[in-house]
């Protein structure tokens, strides 16, 4: 009797664990994995649109090979936006990692400030984004075109002074994506325990020497979810000319094999770079948890 009712509670608590997470497999295969077969089919098609819907003749890889051969834009798009990502993702983690531990000292105001750190992610989100960035937003050059240069001009030269204004212009935008590694970090400095910086400072370790003995591998599951975050905001993220790209040949011109094509090729892309950040990380993360345990 014991037996039976056990099973029948371990049946039970299977079916309620699934019934959970069934509304979740079900919206995955209709609204994620269908589209993607969908999109992967029609990268292989030459697409005819007809009154009885899309006509569909096999082209093998020929979208495929036009992205690289007949496309102006395809290339230097791409380059663009990885050449972006190298150089934007570490900025955001720097300045985040600084931020956070700024932010976790313990001062007056210090929720104020969080908040304010936080608020670009609020306001970065959703129609409002899209609305200001169709109408130029993130193209405007804050820094670069403001009355710094007629300001700063007679002291600095115009060959260095531009440069820097339009770093500025870069950094400013790094501050804008950096809301949520910040909380990312800050929720993993909390959970150091103080007695290894009150062990250390017994010791003779300098804040210096803490910071590079505790608190950085310590930190390392926080920078390897935050790298991964980062790359993928950066290649995703709503003014990514790339992904504009994709989106006016599918939704704007119609060209619904060619655009699927491209957007295979983008997802290899990122892809193999967040397996490359996996491989990178992975020494960090095994030495990460033994100092835990």
């Amino acid at each position: 009797m014991k037996k039976w009712f056990r099973l029948n509670m371990r049946r039970r608590n299977f079916v309620e664990g699934y019934s959970f997470v069934a509304i979740w497999i079900v919206g995955f295969f209709l609204f994620m994995a269908m589209p993607l077969g969908m999109s992967l089919y029609y990268s292989f098609q030459h697409l005819q649109p007809s009154g009885q819907g899309l006509i569909a003749e096999y082209a093998g890889a020929y979208y495929y090979i036009s992205a690289f051969t007949k496309d102006v834009n395809f290339l230097p798009l791409l380059r663009t936006t990885i050449v972006t990502m190298l150089y934007q993702v570490p900025l955001i983690l720097v300045f985040a990692m600084f931020s956070a531990l700024l932010l976790n000292q313990k001062f007056r105001g210090r929720f104020l400030f969080r908040g304010i750190f936080f608020l670009p992610v609020i306001i970065a989100s959703g129609a409002i984004l899209r609305e200001l960035l169709e109408q130029g937003a993130a193209q405007i050059p804050i820094f670069s075109q403001s009355d710094l240069i007629f300001a700063l001009n007679d002291v600095v030269p115009t060959s260095v002074l531009m440069p820097l204004l339009e770093f500025a212009d870069q950094l400013l935008l790094v501050m804008w994506d950096s809301g949520v590694q910040i909380l990312i970090f800050l929720a993993g400095l909390q959970t150091i325990p103080a007695s290894l910086y009150e062990a250390a400072k017994c010791d003779g370790a300098t804040p210096w020497e803490s910071f590079w003995k505790i608190t950085f591998p310590m930190l390392m599951p926080m920078i390897f979810v935050n790298t991964l975050y980062s790359i993928v905001n950066s290649f995703t993220k709503t003014d990514n000319q790339m992904m504009n790209h994709i989106i006016t040949n599918v939704f704007r011109n119609n060209e619904y094999a060619y655009g699927s094509a491209m957007g295979w090729i983008y997802f290899v892309i990122v892809f193999f770079i967040i397996g490359l950040v996996f491989l990178l990380f992975r020494r960090g993360l095994a030495n990460a948890e033994e100092r835990r345990n």
